[in-house]
Parts: structure tokens; sequence; C-alpha cells
């Protein structure tokens, strides 16, 4: 064993990173210790880093999966930029994750698979648990494989399965470890694998016997039980949340505010399929769901959903979003409220997709044929996922029309501890089937074509209702008849329409405010979608150190809220990091004039959220003074 070199240091947050074969369990490993953490009292952020391959050659660095959580006693926003505790299970898993990690992190390792095969598989030409290697961390190997199956050997089971349960062991080590308790972790044991008793069984031997042996080995100083406080949160039940469980939430949450039946659309694609997931095992009598042949069919038929008077809800990836592009338009067309969800991933084409990346804004603006405007709505976190999706769908559902909500891959699988809103609290979502309500009788053809002032949305006027008969589809129609039209001058008042309506969003929106920092700071760091947890975290670290830094993180991209440039044009200069080659930076210059030379673009596309210390030293690079 490596002989420990660092002592204990009080924390405030600890950084746990999981790794290993795609086959050991990780993401179930680092759910399952984030639940524990999250009944704890702690706040949290995960992510999950997994290969594409369904199952990569075991053993091989590119096979390797990992899961990464951050928790603690102060308000925790993103997973951690560099782990302070390491569990990797096998050579590749080590090798892959000490880029990752600062000197003096403790990493534990499953000695029993540190063979010669395996640590050729992983590209180490000698064992890195001898010499120097691993000189700068505290390294505590344990035979993880042998202690399982040790704990398990009372129990009818082949040794592959019992081998499987070695992340229980190293679930129950750490447990012990951050002073966490078990019976989280062995209710859902007991839920989970309630019809296979062995199964059970096995799992919580294997918990116990982790727990037992970080209570009982001499380990030195190295685990003197390392606790955190607990974070002060106001009093209100909280929980653990990932990010397509909190659309799947939201999407709930809508049909009932809007009083309206919700159709989920959609076909499997990396990373959105989570979303499918979710809303499948939810069984909500409000929302249906269907599992189309592909992704123009799963696009289409939520339309024919909202047509009928549901609200369609399609989802998808870059990849799909673009096969869904002609049906879009169909939408825009048709003026029907249409929800679509874009889980972003690392491209061009099949590209990383299991990894993240914020690369399809400018797809969401003007990624169709046509001039066929819509909003574009980015959640910012897991849990905020639940708040975009019903100003997304309030937004489609007021103005008639489809929208784009951006997440990515991220926020999707990512977690954070959370308090969601109570339903009932929440502010209605008026629809335009009102419209056609409130009108008299003998104005029933008016009414197909009579627009509200405020919004410019038609009535949404469902197929049967007594006389309300109309024509609707993707040719061309008379902006007052709805009869088909090929008059030069329709066609332009028809582009015309389609655009004002869009830009009226803005009346509804308020306008942009600072999320910390103050109004005449020097440097203004700028974010949508998933990079707010970073921003967050660098510039309260900065504005701590006595730099003029503020932030600001965009909800709606289009259209923008009124006074953005304005409210923009206060700042010397504008940082604006993307997971990307700069596209909201070209879409403000583009856009917003004034304010084109402030703007400096700080881009990433490593597949990776950015790390909190990236963003500080981009800001720090803009005071040359310092």
């Amino acid at each position: 064993m490596t002989a420990a070199l660092h002592a204990v240091k009080p924390r405030d947050f600890h950084i746990v990173r999981f790794a290993g074969d795609s086959g050991d369990g990780m993401q179930l490993s680092g759910q399952q210790l984030t639940n524990s953490v999250g009944s704890a009292g702690f706040d949290l952020s995960s992510m999950q880093d997994f290969p594409a391959e369904i199952r990569a050659p075991a053993g091989s660095t590119y096979g390797v999966s990992a899961f990464q959580l951050q928790f603690g006693g102060t308000r925790v926003r993103t997973p951690g930029d560099s782990p302070d505790v390491l569990v990797a299970f096998n050579p590749a898993a080590l090798k892959v994750s000490l880029p990752l990690i600062e000197p003096g992190a403790l990493i534990i390792v499953d000695e029993a698979t540190f063979t010669d095969r395996q640590l050729r598989k992983a590209g180490f030409d000698h064992n890195p648990l001898q010499g120097n290697t691993l000189a700068d961390f505290d390294v505590y190997p344990i035979d993880i494989t042998g202690q399982t199956l040790e704990a398990l050997r009372a129990l009818d089971m082949k040794r592959p399965d019992a081998i499987r349960c070695r992340n229980f062991f190293a679930l129950g080590f750490l447990l012990w470890t951050f002073d966490l308790p078990r019976q989280t972790l062995i209710d859902w044991i007991d839920e989970r694998f309630e019809s296979l008793p062995t199964i059970r069984a096995a799992n919580e031997a294997a918990v116990n016997a982790g727990h037992a042996f970080a209570e009982t080995a001499e380990v030195g100083h190295l685990f003197e039980r390392q606790t955190v406080d607990e974070v002060p949160l106001d009093a209100a039940e909280y929980r653990t949340v990932r990010g397509a469980e909190a659309i799947a939430l939201g999407l709930a949450a809508v049909s009932r505010l809007a009083d309206t039946h919700l159709m989920f659309c959609s076909y499997p694609i990396t990373p959105a399929s989570s979303i499918l997931h979710e809303l499948a095992n939810a069984r909500d009598p409000a929302v249906s769901v269907f599992q189309a042949e592909d992704e123009i069919a799963s696009c289409c038929a939520a339309i024919g959903a909202s047509y009928a008077g549901s609200l369609g809800v399609t989802s998808s990836s870059g990849p799909g979003i673009a096969l869904k592009a002609e049906a879009i338009g169909l939408g825009i067309a048709s003026e029907l409220p249409l929800l679509i969800i874009n889980s972003q991933r690392a491209g061009p084409s099949t590209g990383l997709p299991t990894k993240t990346e914020q690369s399809d804004l400018l797809q969401a603006l003007h990624g169709r044929h046509g001039d066929t405007p819509l909003p574009v709505v980015a959640a910012r976190s897991p849990a905020d996922c639940f708040r975009a999706v019903i100003d997304a769908s309030r937004t489609a559902l007021r103005h008639m029309t489809p929208v784009i909500l951006l997440i990515d891959g991220y926020l999707t699988n990512a977690a954070e501890y959370s308090r969601l809103p109570e339903v009932d609290r929440l502010e209605p979502i008026w629809t335009s089937r009102q419209l056609a309500d409130n009108l008299p009788d003998h104005a029933a053809h008016d009414r197909l074509f009579k627009r509200d002032a405020a919004s410019l949305a038609r009535p949404w006027a469902i197929p049967g209702t007594h006389r309300l008969m109309h024509r609707i589809g993707g040719l061309e129609t008379d902006i007052s008849s709805g009869h088909i039209s090929y008059d030069p001058a329709n066609h332009q008042a028809k582009t015309d329409l389609r655009h004002e309506k869009i830009l009226k969003v803005a009346d509804f929106l308020p306008v942009e405010t600072l999320v910390q920092g103050e109004p005449q700071s020097q440097v203004l760091v700028l974010g949508w979608g998933s990079t707010y947890g970073a921003i967050f975290e660098a510039v309260r670290g900065e504005i701590a150190d006595g730099r003029s830094v503020a932030q600001a993180h965009f909800r709606f991209l289009h259209p923008f809220p009124p006074q953005t440039e304005e409210f923009l044009a206060t700042f010397d200069r504008i940082l604006i990091p993307e997971i990307n080659m700069g596209q909201l930076a070209t879409l403000l210059r583009s856009e917003l004039p004034r304010v084109a030379e402030r703007i400096v673009q700080y881009n990433q596309v490593t597949g990776l959220p950015f790390k909190v210390q990236e963003i500080r030293d981009a800001i720090r690079g803009l005071f040359t003074d310092d």
C-alpha cells in the first residue's frame, strides 16, 4: 500500500468520483450515493460521464464509465472541478481519471483488478500502485472483489454475479467514511429487488461488509470520519431531482396549469431518451406517451395532438431536431402550439452522443427552410428544467406557436438538491381556446381568424367544435379566410405576421436583471443554459476577491427580453462562456450592435461542462492591472 502523505483537512464540501467499466454499476453507485447525501440534508450536484458504446471492451480506457458528485454544507451548483476522492474499480478507470484530480486527493482502488492483463489493457507499462507514480496522492488499495466474495460466501450465487455486488461494498465503505446513514440505501435495495430475494440479500450484505470494513480496518488518519455541516436551507420539503425527472414533472404540471391534456411523442435517442423513460414510468393520466417509429413521425404525431386539442410535445437531440425541421415548419405555418425539447449533445453527426455541448442554439433559431421564426428558451440547471418547461409551454399556448426548449446531456442526467414549487401556487396557463369561446355565435367565421391583440394568437379551434369548421395545413392560406392562396401580397403579409407574432413574445417577458454583482461592474459574465452553475461559483469567488464582476443568465434566447441592449450596454466588458464556438456571442453581435465590441468569447468543446476555475481564470484575464 502506498503510504499516506497528506493530513486530512477540514472541508466545506467533498467531490467524489466513481470510475470503472460500463458494467460495473458506476451510474447506479453514484445515484445511490446522491440519494443518501440528499436524505442527510446536504446540498449537492452530480454529473454522469459514460461512453457511447453499449458495452465497450472490458478494461479499455474508452469503456470507462464515471459518476461525479459534489456535496457539502455550502450551496453547491456544480459537480466540482477536481475530485478529492476517487474510487477506481480497475486500472483503466484510474488512468482516465488521474488527469482530473489534484495532488493530495484520496484514491481508493480495487487492487484485485490490477493484474498484468488489465494493466496492459489500460496502457500501463508497470503497476502504478508500486513505485512513485502516485506519490502525490493518498492511495488506499482494497481487495474490494475479494472482500465482496467473502461477504457473500454463504449465499447461493455464481462468482460473476457475486462480483457484480462490489459497487455496493464500495458504497458501504463511503457511507461510513462520510458519516452518512445506510438506511436510505437499504430501503432502496429492499424495494428495487423485492422479487429477487437472493440479489437483495447479496447487495445488503455487500453494503454492510463495506461499512464494517471502513469502521474496523486500521486505515490511519486518512479515514477519520470526514463530516461536513448540513447546508442551511429554508424550512420546506427538498428532494434530489435529475433534469429528465424535472422535465417530466414540469410537463405534468403544465397539463394541470393549462387544464389541457398533454401528448408526449418521441423517438429514442441519446441523451433525450431519459425524458421518454421518466414519462412512461410516471403513468400520469393527464399525459399520454407515444413512441413513434422515427423522428419525423414523432413530431407529426405531436402536431396532430395539438390540432386535436392537446398540447403536443416532442423531444430529441440535435440530429433528431434536424429530421423534424419540415414538421416544425408545419407547426409554424398552421399556428399550433408545440413544445420541442432538444437535449443537446456533442456533434456533428453521431459525434459524442453521451457528452454535452451547447452547439444547437443557431440550429434552434435558423435550422428550418423558409422564414419560420419561433421562440427559444433554455433551462439553466437540473431543477430549473421544471420551470423552463412551464415557461416554454406557457409561451407556446399563449402565442399558438412551436417553441424550442434547449437543455443538454449534462442537465438531462445531472441531479441537484432542490425544492420544487407547489403546482397549485403557480400561475395558471392561458390558452387561446378562450378566444373562440368568448365570441358570439353569429361570428363563427370571424372567430377563426380574429387574433388576440396582445399575443397575435389565433383561436385554438378544436375539430368538432360547433360552427368552427376550418382548413389547416402546410400550404399557404389566405390571412383572413384560411383558403389556399398563392397571392404574393398575401404571402408577404403572412410572413410579416409570423415574425411580428414571435416578437410579441417579448412583451410578456420581464427585463433582464443580474443574478449577482452590481449594475455598474466592469465585467459582466453572461451565459445561457447549463453554464449557470460554473459561472455562478466563478463570479461569486471573484466578487469575494474584490473584483468588479457581475453575472446575468438568459432564459429567452429568442426573442430577447425588452431593453436587453440597454442592460448590456452598461458594462465595459461582456464575457460569454459557451460550450460551443461562440453562438450566443455571434447572435448578440448581429442583433445588438451597441454591445458588439464589448463581447469577449470564451469557448470550449471538450464534451464536458466548464470547470469553475477555468471561468475564474478567464475573468481574471480581463483585469489587466491584476
